[in-house]
């Protein structure tokens, strides 16, 4: 079988890529395994300073995989291990974000995201709720933007996203094409072409800093501003855990996950 997690390295950053686009890179228990396998690998080479986590198609993870969940204990331990890793998780997104694929950003120390992205609670229209993915995500968002998103369901872009604290940066098309055309001409006289995408001309200053690093500067730092959702983790994840496998086995759930996979409204519904 394929690999669903594609790892790269060059110039001390290791990209992982999740690479399940039939399935939205929706979060299956063997995708989940060979994260977690990917990012102690990482975290163990000496030669790497910063980690990127980015995805092929057109979502970046569309959350649990409902025909093929992972159990809750061990996307737990993956949040976890992606907020006490000690190198700096860097979110690369050009798609779609929803549900526990937001706790997967939320874990991140810096998230980018181009115009193309989306993101969405979408819990609360499965009879389910965002309960482990709140242990990162509570410490980073503004507390009313969390509640409106949390219970309406509402998509909203990158900017919004920027603005709530969900991403670090929105990266703009018409900025990056701006400083493309503002680029000074090479030696030959030629203009230097665009980059791929503006998500990556936001991040080369990001790696690039981090590439400058001393690998204890980063660990100690990255301790630092993880503190909170450390602390978190350790008085939350136990209890949210149970409540999320209590609500994924309630008829409720089992009624709005079987509506979606119908393409119908849930019962409650009117």
């Amino acid at each position: 079988m394929d690999p669903l997690v594609s790892a790269a390295q060059a110039s001390g950053v290791t990209t992982l890529t999740l690479d399940s686009p039939a399935n939205r890179n929706a979060l299956s228990a063997a995708l989940v395994g060979e994260l977690r396998a990917a990012l102690a690998a990482a975290g163990k080479d000496p030669a790497v300073r910063a980690v990127v986590l980015t995805h092929t198609g057109n979502t970046f993870c569309a959350g649990a995989d409902l025909k093929s969940p992972c159990d809750p204990e061990d996307f737990v331990a993956l949040m976890r291990e992606v907020v006490e890793l000690p190198k700096p998780v860097v979110a690369r997104v050009t798609g779609h974000v929803r549900a526990g694929g937001l706790g997967l950003l939320g874990s991140c120390d810096i998230a980018v995201a181009g115009p193309g992205a989306t993101f969405a609670f979408t819990e609360t229209h499965l009879g389910l709720a965002p309960a482990v993915i709140s242990v990162p995500l509570l410490c980073r968002l503004d507390p009313r933007a969390a509640a409106r998103y949390f219970l309406t369901a509402e998509p909203f872009g990158p900017a919004e996203a920027a603005r709530i604290g969900l991403l670090t940066l929105s990266a703009d098309a018409d900025e990056a094409a701006d400083e493309a055309a503002d680029a000074p001409a090479t030696d030959s006289g030629e203009i230097p072409a665009s980059p791929a995408n503006p998500v990556d001309l936001a991040l080369a200053p990001v790696l690039d800093g981090l590439r400058k690093a001393s690998p204890q500067g980063l660990a100690e730092t990255k301790k630092l501003v993880t503190a909170g959702v450390r602390a978190a983790f350790d008085r939350d994840a136990a209890r949210l855990t149970a409540l999320s496998a209590a609500l994924f086995a309630s008829d409720e759930a089992r009624e709005g996950i079987t509506a979606r996979f119908e393409r119908r409204s849930p019962s409650w519904v009117s």
